[in-house]
């Protein structure tokens, strides 16, 4: 299984703090947000290399970043050759673009480079590895106003995905995607599909999953515990009061 950390954006919710740097080497806890990601992803069975997607204006302090890193798993930075937010590939578009550089023929797991959380991946992967189809991280986040800014979902009693809109007006439920993926090997060709279509959007996870859902069975695992989407300086600076603290 190869892990694919995206952090490739721009963050221009966040400027000027992201101007000139990127939002996953932000501190929270005087530690950068994406070292939480890596510290859960070496902890999973069956990694063989975490890979982190970015953009040819950030490429340099992740390398700087990475030197400074003690790792048990290989990890790989993949420029994805932009250079500015009106020229970015997107998420969906990062992902096609790494599995074509790096020839990707191995289940994936895919987490936003802005992602923290509670508690491991362990679960999470193995709930993935029992369905062997596509598997999104979802969290209840208590809110309907909230979840109307994410992409949200609803699960039948098998957990299977039977509804998926991507920041709707009127959200069905308080269930939204944590940009966390699991897509198994034999599925990694519909994402070159979804990238056919030109009507398709690149830039948001959510709208492939709506895509998806309709092709193959999608599932959904709840976590537990905090989570934030370091999406603007509100939830960055909650994060750095809140989190890590026991």
């Amino acid at each position: 299984m190869k892990a694919l950390i995206l952090a490739a954006g721009y963050a221009t919710r966040m400027y000027p703090l992201t101007r000139d740097y990127p939002k996953p080497l932000l501190l929270v806890r005087n530690k950068p947000i994406v070292d939480y990601i890596v510290e859960k992803l070496e902890g999973l069975d069956g990694l063989d290399e975490i890979i982190l997607v970015t953009n040819s204006k950030f490429i340099s302090s992740f390398r700087r970043w990475m030197k400074r890193k003690r790792l048990t798993h290989r990890l790989t930075l993949v420029d994805d050759l932009t250079t500015d937010n009106a020229h970015r590939r997107g998420a969906i578009g990062d992902i096609d673009f790494v599995l074509s550089r790096k020839k990707i023929r191995q289940d994936l797991l895919v987490i936003g480079g802005d992602n923290l959380f509670d508690g491991t991946l362990q679960d999470f992967l193995r709930f993935a590895r029992g369905k062997a189809k596509p598997v999104i991280g979802a969290y209840d986040i208590k809110s309907r106003a909230k979840a109307a800014k994410y992409g949200v979902i609803r699960l039948d009693r098998s957990k299977r995905v039977i509804d998926f809109k991507e920041k709707p007006a009127k959200p069905a439920s308080t269930l939204v995607a944590m940009c966390l993926y699991y897509f198994p090997k034999d599925k990694l060709g519909l994402i070159r599909q979804y990238l056919r279509i030109k009507s398709h959007r690149q830039d948001a996870t959510g709208f492939y999953i709506d895509w998806l859902k309709n092709r193959c069975p999608a599932y959904g695992f709840v976590f537990k515990g905090r989570w934030y989407d370091i999406g603007d300086y509100k939830y960055y600076y909650e994060a750095k009061r809140k989190f890590a603290k026991k």
